[in-house]
């Protein structure tokens, strides 16, 4: 897949099928081919103050930022597909912004929630917040975008559960035991000791990944992930039989990528192991947004 870049200049690994790349974001995907990639799902920093060891979740103020993200989604609409689709995730304060954004120059097809437990301590001066948005959106309103259904149906919690029958139906038939998920998901929280944990303050779940993938790709197609972080999106590409393109420019997280993709299991011959050491670093929340200049509101477009 490294054919697919025109200059090639930053360091990479690569298999059959999985290309990882030790680079800055926006400088590997100018360097990408246009209308190359089938999906790209995009978990950037949220300038919330998160230690990814590297300073790189931390702007001055909200503008900067935005016009950072605004670069890097014009980017990989760029390189995408017509007919490719494209997942986002961010905060729930960064999302208006970027919502809007993409309502201007591309086309909104899903706004989705990630809803999850947390065993935290919650504010008591407000209601917790227990969710991540994220935007599924293509191109433009024309764009025959790939969405496989019947590779994510659930269990429908309905009649079909107590055996009840659909008399609106005619004949009259039993309940539907499966359904097309909504756009709320309940996926539980990559927690520390579970298998898929990786030493990442911001992981998300393989079972998350596994839905966007299944259903907005096919066996064959290239997967795009411009913030490999934990890599957990081109792992499961790579397992679903997808080819799996993915940088980041944090070292540590380089490795765990030729790792989890199965690249190699060492890497200048240091030995490639899982570390299920704890983050502690991070900085909360609060103590970040409040050095943020929340006084500029006025949205980058």
């Amino acid at each position: 897949m490294i054919e697919m870049f025109n200059h090639k200049e930053f360091e990479y690994l690569e298999s059959e099928n999985s290309l990882v790349i030790f680079n800055d974001c926006i400088e590997t995907l100018r360097d990408l081919q246009e209308k190359s990639v089938d999906l790209i799902f995009a978990d950037p920093p949220y300038n919330l103050g998160k230690d990814f060891g590297n300073d790189s979740d931390s702007w001055n103020n909200r503008q900067e930022y935005l016009k950072w993200c605004y670069t890097w989604i014009d980017e990989c609409f760029r390189v995408l597909k017509d007919d490719g689709t494209f997942y986002l995730m961010n905060s729930t304060q960064n999302m208006p912004y970027i919502s809007i954004y993409l309502q201007e120059h591309y086309y909104i097809i899903n706004d989705i929630v990630w809803s999850y437990d947390s065993s935290g301590v919650q504010s008591k001066k407000k209601f917790g917040s227990l969710y991540e948005p994220i935007i599924m959106a293509a191109k433009n309103e024309k764009a025959k975008y790939t969405f496989n259904h019947e590779d994510i149906m659930v269990e429908a919690k309905t009649g079909a559960k107590r055996g009840l029958i659909d008399y609106r139906k005619n004949p009259p038939q039993p309940y539907n035991t499966k359904k097309v998920p909504g756009n709320v998901w309940e996926f539980p929280r990559v927690r520390f000791k579970m298998d898929e944990y990786e030493n990442h303050p911001s992981q998300k779940p393989e079972a998350l990944l596994e839905r966007v993938i299944l259903a907005s790709s096919n066996e064959g197609e290239i997967v795009l992930d411009p913030f490999g972080g934990s890599f957990s999106t081109s792992s499961v590409a790579v397992r679903l039989k997808r080819k799996a393109i993915s940088m980041d420019i944090n070292k540590e997280y380089f490795k765990i990528g030729i790792r989890r993709t199965g690249i190699a299991n060492e890497y200048e011959g240091e030995p490639l192991k899982q570390d299920k050491s704890r983050k502690t670093k991070n900085t909360s929340k609060k103590d970040h947004l409040a050095k943020v200049d929340d006084g500029q509101m006025t949205l980058a477009l």
